[in-house]
């Protein structure tokens, strides 16, 4: 898979990709990542990329001209996906990560000040993500956060892949707790049931702690879960 980032400050994202389950998956040829900055395309010596809206409001505006260059630059195909990571966008969660995934190639551009011209939007994008309802600096962490949550669960990225596949949300559910050695600490004691070596019990055991973490978290995704949805 073939990631490419456009932004005012590319510099956010280097060091994430150079440690961890990213860089294992970019040295085993899994993930390429390339970092574009957005004054690198502009059209005048100052390297505006940036002006006021019309209408009126406060704020800057990203401009269409070095959008539109830095996206064509990347000679996407048919199938590459432009994402913009925006407040506006849809929610970003687990499905939609392995979704990605699966893809070969992905631009992510990240916003900043107000926004950008609404004919990159109409013309460019394919996709807009929202990683949550806040509203950050700019686009970049959003991207880091993107990153992250597709190239881990690429096929061999992780150690094990099975972990993945059982992460919270990747069943609708929230995960169950986990528990390491030693197996009484300071007075606190592992379950027996994690203890007994019986598959089942186990399995009943971490189905049930998963069902009770997510009523009291997220009871909204209980309510999915018991009415057979599944997350979009």
């Amino acid at each position: 898979m073939k990631i490419d980032v456009i932004a005012i400050f590319p510099e956010i994202l280097e060091m994430a990709l150079h440690v961890g389950i990213l860089k294992r998956a970019i040295d085993r040829g899994l993930l390429e990542v390339r970092l574009h900055n957005l004054r690198s395309f502009a059209e005048d010596n100052r390297r505006t990329v940036d002006d006021y809206p019309y209408g009126g409001e406060s704020g800057m505006v990203l401009k269409p001209e070095p959008l539109f260059a830095a996206v064509r630059s990347l000679e996407p195909k048919g199938a590459t996906r432009v994402v913009f990571l925006t407040p506006q966008g849809k929610p970003f969660n687990q499905r939609m990560a392995e979704r990605f995934s699966l893809e070969t190639h992905l631009i992510l551009i990240c916003g900043r000040y107000k926004g950008i011209d609404q004919r990159v939007r109409e013309k460019l994008i394919t996709d807009e993500i929202s990683i949550g309802d806040y509203v950050l600096s700019g686009g970049e962490v959003p991207a880091l956060v993107f990153i992250d949550a597709v190239g881990r669960v690429l096929p061999s990225a992780l150690g094990d892949y099975e972990s993945a596949q059982n992460d919270s949300f990747s069943r609708e559910l929230l995960d169950h707790p986990h528990y390491t050695r030693p197996a009484e600490f300071e007075g606190m004691k592992v379950p027996d049931v994690l203890l007994s070596g019986h598959h089942q019990k186990i399995m009943d055991w971490k189905r049930d702690r998963s069902m009770e973490k997510t009523a009291e978290q997220r009871p909204d995704l209980l309510r999915k879960f018991k009415n057979n949805e599944v997350l979009d």
